[in-house]
């Protein structure tokens, strides 16, 4: 095992409380704990957040919002600077606070960290960069251009798979581009929540310009509820997104960008590398024990290669790491909670109800697989199947999220193999392995995803691209360049450099009387 052994004994002390308009504030309600999903051991305890909590934060957010935005874009970005270095200089440290906190290994607890301070130094750097467009006029006095404005409070709800990487994602650009936050992290990550708030502070972020409230769902309806909340971005279940999309979705002068489920797929066709296609497929299945809103669930696979891919894929699926997360050996380790087991059980039970052939079954590990010390841990192996493509197949469309993973034969041209991909209701990841351009090109055209990618992984998106999808995946980006569009309000502006007034389109400006 690699990691610093000093880093073991960390633990919260506490109860820990919410971070309200520049104070740790402790809440009326009940407490909760953070557990080390790989032992089942209690990590510190926190207060549990209530509406009030919420609304005393966006209160202060709503204050501090116009101090804040008369900011130039370089001051605010100052202060994001020093989180950046932070993240950079404690990279190891708190990649471990990751893996402990949310069970994924150590290299992936690390990878969570680097992509916080990425999008942190995409935020921040963006502050130097140009804004607004200049848009010519049919009139040669007048100037036109587009300016962007923040919106006012912005509020964020964020996942526990991605504890530091996606929390960032929402707020780096939140705040540089002049917005106030109000921030609830997973319940299943609140010391990754802890962590970022103190960052925040120590970066020394004017009192109510950011505020954590940790909780549950019912912090976060808090926030949605909240009129003064202008935008809410949130990454997370379908269920739970859909939920906000109809609250807000109509609602005059409220804005959402929502990132969703999936049930993801990767096509690998009679011209593909099988090398690279198992290798992908791997990847994509079982990194993060499939706990990725990316991770791939279908395998569709072209008869001619289906035989040497289903063998190579499973014997790897027979024999991958399952073990402890803070062991760089170990790829896979536990799911983050019991509710994980139990659902990554059920769809397990449902495939063999709707007769697929099992080929692979490490659901319940091997007593020898689980770590010592670790049998109260979340503990939950490959399940690999085979089955003809069926439209009605429940397993075949809803999401599971974990290593649960189907193939899918297929046989004929491109198009079947793209037509199957796109019959379910989501659409959020994909990939194609292929050595041929116009099976690829096929796919970049026709795939129903808002995140597509060729002979790789369907995992691994970098900070300065769009995160979302599409249909029931999502509304949306709210990472990068497109979460801008959610916290911001554009003004086309046009200024007259003459002392006579000209219209566009012909329109006679000439004021006429009676007389």
């Amino acid at each position: 095992m690699q990691f610093l052994p000093e880093l073991m004994s960390q633990q919260i002390q506490g109860p820990a409380g919410h971070y309200v308009d520049g104070e740790w504030i402790e809440s009326g309600g009940e407490r909760f704990e953070s557990v080390d999903p790989a032992t089942g051991e209690s990590l510190g305890e926190f207060y549990r957040g209530t509406p009030a909590e919420v609304e005393r934060a966006v209160t202060a957010a709503t204050e501090a919002f116009p101090a804040w935005r008369d900011l130039s874009y370089v001051d605010r970005a100052e202060h994001l600077w020093e989180v950046f270095h932070e993240l950079r200089d404690r990279h190891a440290e708190l990649g471990e606070v990751v893996t402990r906190e949310c069970g994924k290994e150590i290299s992936e607890g690390k990878a969570d960290v680097t992509e916080a301070w990425h999008m942190v130094e995409w935020a921040a750097g963006n502050a130097r960069h140009p804004h607004g467009d200049v848009v010519p006029s049919e009139i040669a006095s007048k100037d036109s251009y587009m300016r962007r404005s923040p919106r006012g409070v912005v509020g964020c709800i964020t996942p526990w798979n991605f504890p530091v990487a996606i929390p960032f994602w929402h707020m780096a650009v939140a705040l540089v581009e002049g917005n106030t936050v109000v921030w609830k992290p997973a319940e299943q990550t609140p010391w990754c929540g802890q962590v970022i708030a103190e960052m925040l502070d120590d970066a020394g972020v004017p009192d109510g310009v950011f505020n954590m409230v940790q909780g549950f769902g019912e912090a976060g309806n808090a926030i949605v509820e909240d009129d003064r909340v202008d935008t809410v971005l949130f990454t997370g279940s379908a269920e739970v997104g859909h939920s906000i999309a109809d609250k807000l979705g109509g609602e005059p002068g409220r804005e959402v960008a929502l990132e969703m489920g999936g049930k993801n797929a990767i096509v690998i066709t009679e011209e593909a590398d099988i090398d690279v296609a198992v290798h992908s497929a791997v990847m994509s299945a079982f990194k993060t024990t499939g706990q990725r809103c990316v991770s791939a669930e279908r395998l569709i696979v072209h008869d001619a290669v289906y035989d040497e891919f289903k063998r190579r894929f499973v014997d790897l699926a027979e024999d991958v790491a399952v073990g402890d997360p803070l062991d760089e050996s170990t790829f896979m380790g536990p799911v983050v909670d019991e509710s994980q087991v139990e659902k990554s059980h059920e769809y397990n039970r449902l495939a063999r109800e709707e007769g697929v052939d099992v080929l692979v079954d490490r659901s319940e590990l091997a007593d020898g697989e689980i770590p010592d010390g670790s049998d109260d841990g979340y503990w939950v192996g490959p399940f690999v199947y085979e089955t003809e493509y069926d439209p009605e197949m429940r397993c075949l469309k809803e999401e599971v999220f974990g290593p649960h993973v189907a193939l899918l034969p297929y046989s004929g041209d491109i198009e079947r193999a793209v037509e199957i991909h796109n019959d379910v209701p989501y659409g959020l990841a994909g990939a194609i392995v292929s050595e041929n351009y116009r099976q690829l090109n096929y796919y970049r055209d026709h795939g129903e995803v808002g995140l597509a990618y060729a002979n790789l992984p369907c995992i691994g998106a970098e900070v300065q691209l769009p995160f979302g999808g599409v249909k029931k995946s999502g509304k949306g980006a709210p990472s990068a360049r497109e979460v801008i569009e959610a916290v911001t309000e554009r003004t086309a502006w046009t200024l007259n450099n003459s002392t006579d007034i000209e219209m566009a389109q012909g329109l006679s400006a000439d004021i006429t009387t009676e007389e």
